[in-house]
């Protein structure tokens, strides 16, 4: 991998998009697409570990998703409740902290208590934080953050201290990563990405590898973060 290592960003945020187009391509059912994406997943997180990210945050079921067939929902929720059953030792083994970011309403009991467990088994690991945005929708997230300032009686807040009652603690992504071509936030994420750089390819999530996630940190690593400023400037 090229560029210095000292570029390689903390916090990488990845919209998972195409899971269904990638199975109706190859004549598949659209479940066989989210089970193609989960392994994706799994060999990201692992090289992104290896690589020395400490942060990846993954969106991998929106406030809007509950608008699909009801299969498919249903589909999702199994899936996520059988990647953590399945993922837990390894994670352990490679020093993964899960975090998962979102509602809790809607979602079944069984789901809930699998999430708990795992967030606590993994607590204290300190390689990588996976934080998985499940129910999750920025917008949501904003209205959240502000009824909880209200519920505290505070009279008056900086965007440091907003930022303390967002769903997550970890800092702000560098790098944005959307898959699928499209070209779109997708209410992920809004408060957090102000100065995130994106990087979108046409890949669908199922064919993004470990060769293409280093083709999107070479990307960014070439870039120059302004924050609103100039280059160089004085």
């Amino acid at each position: 991998m090229s560029g210095s290592e000292k570029k390689i960003p903390n916090h990488i945020a990845i919209i998972m998009d195409g899971n269904g187009r990638w199975a109706k391509k190859r004549g598949l059912p659209r479940t066989m697409g989210h089970r193609a994406g989960a392994k994706s997943l799994k060999k990201i997180l692992t090289h992104a570990g290896e690589l020395g990210v400490k942060h990846l945050t993954v969106y991998a079921f929106s406030t809007e998703n509950w608008k699909r067939p009801q299969k498919e929902v249903d589909t999702l929720m199994k899936l996520f409740k059988e990647y953590l059953k399945n993922e837990k030792n390894t994670m352990m083994k490679n020093g993964v902290r899960l975090m998962v970011s979102g509602k809790k309403e809607g979602v079944n009991k069984e789901l809930l208590e699998e999430i708990e467990k795992t967030e606590k088994l993994t607590k204290d690991n300190t390689r990588i934080t996976l934080n998985i945005a499940f129910n999750y929708g920025g917008r949501s997230e904003i209205v959240d953050a502000v009824n909880k300032i209200i519920k505290d009686g505070i009279a008056e807040i900086t965007e440091e201290s907003f930022s303390k009652y967002l769903y997550s603690d970890i800092p702000d992504p560098e790098l944005l990563i959307r898959t699928s071509g499209e070209l779109r936030i997708s209410n992920f994420l809004l408060w957090q990405i102000a100065y995130t750089e994106i990087y979108v390819t046409d890949l669908a999530w199922p064919d993004f590898n470990e060769a293409e996630l280093e083709k999107a940190l070479n990307t960014y690593m070439k870039r120059e973060r302004r924050f609103g400023g100039l280059i160089n400037e004085k």
